[in-house]
């Protein structure tokens, strides 16, 4: 097949297609001989037979006597039998049947005298409690067939066969080729513009998982020649070659073109996101397989196409995936050009599965590590609705799904600190927070997609907080507000205050680059209040209109020098050692519907809340105050 630029071929084609394009060239599996002991888990690459019989002599299957069965006939209960010493032979379990016995009596059976003799009250059936030749195997039967995992029974199986080294197929080396100017080894303190290489222990860690080795050669600088070279090194040296970056079509995207001067590309471009960049090719039988350098792009990548070819080399059948109905919380809108994987974090919520879509940023690691399924949007579709059913893959076990607490609302990081001290406390407890703002809290338990909602919005009238919000959107009532803390909320500015920030006023001087929360956010909505009491006009803060999610993203923009302010809470200020200039303690509380007061999970949250250790954490923590952790607040 000619070489064709940036295809958009199907993935499932391309699959097929890469897959017979490299058995033809001879890809496939190798075997070697190891030790049966060092054979647990590895695949056989033929038939295993037995070289003895297993037992290979007659064994007594008891402790007691063997005895030649004729001598018993007639014992009864009745009527005794006495044996005389020379009629029977004392033995342990597993020893050998002397020559002219054909029968064992158990110890528990015997009444012994001290002459000598044994009295017996049930005759002995010839050949009982003996282990016969070859009951377990005979030699020459197989112990195992070809492509078969090797479990820690067959192992003693082989050994007692008198197997002692068996034929597998050796795991496929898997080399891995880190390439960018920018990229450095893993360190605590990177320079600005660097950045860090970590893309190869993911794959390293994956590829492990799936049952073959992983070898990381050195980073390669943006070097056409140098790039070519070590492809050229790994292509000889491992079964299968990852080239990391450089597969897009950049100025310094040499992937293709290296894979091209040393072997074949099948496909440049795949159907997928995110991963479309994706590089098909071989050198000989040699996979070369060229994966972008996000790394969500890079796994998803990885996992698609490289897997497959993991497990025909190792004979292994995939593990089927599990799918469940889930309902989405929010929209996901997909573009019609690619299948697109989109990672989303779950819980139950009564009998209903709800499914939060997480960030689908190719650079945001972090995702697929909070991920409890994906949902992959078929090409051709453009996505689907908030509230639509959904089927997805699922990455988290159902019985974690449905003891996870599921909290959507505004972001605070003693959430993370309460979930993790819940699970500390019961393991069987997890939490799921996603971070969508107060209102949109407030939306999702009005429509049932959550137990819990962090929620702190301000009623700019009364200067209260929360109660005039629950009673507007629940007038009927049906949930509960929950005291969880006080929060120091005010300006976090670079450490040493450069710029002179007094006040919230000066957001607005045009030396100012500020950084903003997301509308709907409680923030958002204090920030809008703050500007009509202090006369700031929205429209002239530089960067008004630049959200962030979060508090520690806020903080993170203004430590990276990319902001100068930005609205947050002190803990965030703490986090990133930047200056804090205070504004308003605001109650930052829980909104818990009555369907979800009497989970096990809910249950475990109150007593968590109202714990000194909880109160010991979050004052710790700084800019915190605690009153009545977890009672119920009055709303009329």
């Amino acid at each position: 097949m000619g070489f064709e630029y940036l295809t958009n071929v199907p993935l499932q084609q391309a699959q097929k297609e890469y897959l017979d394009m490299l058995i033809e060239r001879g890809f496939g599996p190798v075997s070697e001989r190891i030790p049966v002991r060092e054979s647990f888990g590895r695949v056989t690459a033929c038939p295993v037979y037995a070289a003895i019989c297993a037992p290979h002599y007659a064994a007594s299957a008891m402790d007691g006597i063997a005895v030649t069965a004729a001598d018993t006939f007639g014992a009864t209960e009745t009527t005794a039998v006495t044996l005389l010493p020379e009629q029977y032979t004392v033995l342990d379990t597993g020893d050998p049947i002397p020559e002219g016995r054909d029968a064992v009596i158990m110890v528990e059976d015997l009444v012994k005298h001290e002459d000598g003799t044994i009295t017996i009250h049930s005759a002995a059936a010839p050949w009982q409690h003996i282990r016969q030749i070859g009951e377990d195997v005979c030699a020459g039967e197989m112990i195992l067939p070809s492509y078969t995992e090797v479990t820690p029974s067959a192992i003693g199986a082989m050994i007692a066969g008198g197997v002692l080294e068996v034929e597998v197929i050796r795991k496929p080396v898997v080399g891995i080729i880190p390439t960018g100017d920018e990229i450095v080894p893993p360190c605590a303190d990177p320079k600005p513009g660097d950045i860090l290489e970590f893309n190869s222990s993911i794959f390293s860690a994956m590829v492990r998982q799936w049952g073959a080795e992983a070898v990381t050669y050195p980073i390669v600088p943006d070097v056409f020649e140098d790039i070519k070279a070590m492809v050229a090194r790994a292509a000889g040296e491992c079964d299968l070659v990852i080239l990391n970056a450089g597969s897009s079509a950049g100025r310094e995207d040499f992937s293709v073109q290296v894979i091209r001067e040393l072997g074949e590309v099948l496909y440049h471009g795949i159907a997928m996101k995110p991963g479309k960049p994706a590089i098909l090719g071989c050198m000989g039988s040699t996979p070369v397989l060229g994966v972008p350098g996000y790394p969500v792009s890079g796994i998803i990548v990885i996992e698609e196409l490289l897997k497959p070819l993991i497990e025909y080399w190792l004979k292994s059948s995939a593990a089927p995936r599990q799918y469940a109905r889930a309902t989405l919380t929010r929209p996901v809108v997909s573009g019609l050009k690619y299948q697109e994987f989109v990672r989303v974090r779950m819980g139950y919520v009564g009998s209903k599965l709800m499914a939060s879509p997480l960030s689908r940023g190719s650079g945001v690691v972090s995702s697929f590590m909070k991920a409890d399924g994906m949902l992959v949007v078929p090409q051709g579709t453009e996505g689907y609705e908030s509230g639509s059913e959904v089927e997805v893959q699922l990455l988290s076990r159902l019985e974690k799904l449905q003891n996870t607490l599921v909290v959507i609302g505004s972001h605070d990081p003693l959430l993370d600190e309460l979930g993790d001290m819940m699970h500390r406390e019961n393991r069987n407890v997890y939490m799921s927070s996603s971070h969508v703002g107060s209102m949109g809290g407030i939306m999702a338990i009005r429509r049932g997609e959550a137990h819990a909602a962090g929620c702190h919005l301000l009623d700019t009238e009364t200067g209260e907080y929360n109660r005039s919000f629950i009673r507007k959107y629940f007038p009927a009532g049906g949930v509960k507000l929950i005291r969880c803390v006080g929060r120091q909320q005010g300006l976090m500015v670079a450490p040493g205050n450069p710029l002179g920030i007094r006040d919230f006023s000066d957001i607005s001087r045009e030396n100012i680059r500020y950084v903003n929360r997301q509308k709907g956010s409680g923030t958002r909505i204090l920030t809008d209040y703050l500007c009509g009491k202090y006369d700031v006009a929205p429209d002239f803060v530089y960067g008004y209109d630049r959200e962030e999610l979060t508090h520690t993203s806020v903080a993170a923009q203004i430590a990276s020098g990319s902001a100068d302010a930005g609205m947050g809470i002190y803990s965030a200020a703490k986090l990133y050692d930047l200056d804090f200039i205070p504004i308003c303690v605001e109650e930052y509380d829980l909104i818990i519907p009555d369907y979800a007061w009497e989970t096990p999970m809910v249950r475990q949250m109150i007593a968590t809340l109202q714990s000194d250790a909880f109160r010991e954490k979050i004052l710790s923590m700084g800019g915190y105050t605690i009153d009545r952790p977890g009672e119920i607040i009055p709303v009329d």
